[in-house]
């Protein structure tokens, strides 16, 4: 379950890259996907729980979550529309890293000097992937900067949920959230919706139905169901092979190319989070960061 989660948000990336390069305009793709995928929640929720009760207290953390989960998306769509998947992927493995900047800033939390070792590494990695992509013709410094963003507010929305994944269900969150963070996208999304061209091949459908019901949906109940059985440790092992597998399936499907920079700050990020695991001594009071829808 672990594996499979982790295949589905890796290839997420790749299939958003071809959905923006065959017809989707970036706004419209990720309102109207998000749309259908928040519909998905709440019906299985209504189902499972009966309930999509909030707390009053716990509103504020519901409220930054959405906030993140908007520009997140935002960051998202459009950090595909001008650069490689395969440079996306490899910029959003950093995000670990900004999960303890978060924490340390807002949290006040202190970590251990491998902490910041690794943080180093992780951020001369992503200095090295943005030298290498930016004198491409289609990655340049707007993409980086977007995947970069789009790292940071992922690791804000863990921030954020981590008080109420310790008092609700992934799904209620999931199904609260998403419907709340929908709705400036939605706004935002307007002008490009009604321009929308939905004269799809079949491929492009699938690709979309792929998009909603595997990456946002079905992740979450393969990812919180292991993580349940064999602990969140375990389960980060996993997630650090996103990057690997996002690049491997943009190289693939996309037939992408990769700047030998990019290689070696790939592998510096993936060394630097791996070092700061090895040599913690007790784990971070934060969650791990899912992968983005």
């Amino acid at each position: 379950m672990l594996l499979g989660a982790v295949l589905l948000w890796a290839l997420n990336v790749t299939v958003t890259k071809y959905m923006l390069e065959h017809g989707w305009l970036p706004l419209a793709y990720g309102s109207i996907r998000y749309f259908a995928a928040i519909a998905l929640f709440w019906i299985y929720t209504t189902w499972r729980e009966g309930s999509f009760r909030i707390a009053r207290a716990d509103w504020i953390y519901v409220g930054v979550a959405a906030a993140m989960i908007f520009v997140n998306q935002l960051c998202f769509v459009y950090s595909l529309e001008f650069a490689h998947a395969s440079t996306v992927s490899l910029l959003f493995g950093s995000c670990p890293m900004f999960v303890g900047l978060i924490s340390i800033a807002i949290l006040r939390v202190g970590l251990h000097r491998s902490f910041w070792i690794g943080a180093g590494l992780t951020f001369a990695g992503v200095a090295l992937i943005a030298a290498g992509a930016g004198g491409g013709l289609v990655s340049g410094w707007k993409g980086d900067l977007l995947a970069i963003a789009l790292a940071i507010t992922w690791a804000a929305y863990t921030v954020a949920i981590a008080p109420l994944m310790r008092r609700y269900s992934p799904y209620r969150i999931s199904a609260v959230v998403l419907a709340l963070g929908w709705a400036p996208i939605a706004l935002v999304s307007i002008p490009q919706i009604s321009r929308q061209d939905f004269t799809f091949s079949g491929r492009v459908w699938l690709g979309f139905a792929y998009a909603v019901v595997g990456p946002l949906f079905l992740t979450n109940i393969l990812w919180f169901t292991a993580v349940d059985r064999v602990g969140a440790a375990r389960a980060s092992i996993f997630n650090n092979m996103q990057p690997f597998f996002g690049v491997l399936f943009a190289l693939l499907i996309l037939s992408e190319s990769i700047h030998v920079l990019e290689i070696g700050g790939g592998v510096l990020i993936i060394a630097g989070i791996a070092y700061e695991r090895v040599r913690r001594s007790r784990p971070a009071p934060v969650p791990e960061p899912r992968a983005p829808a």
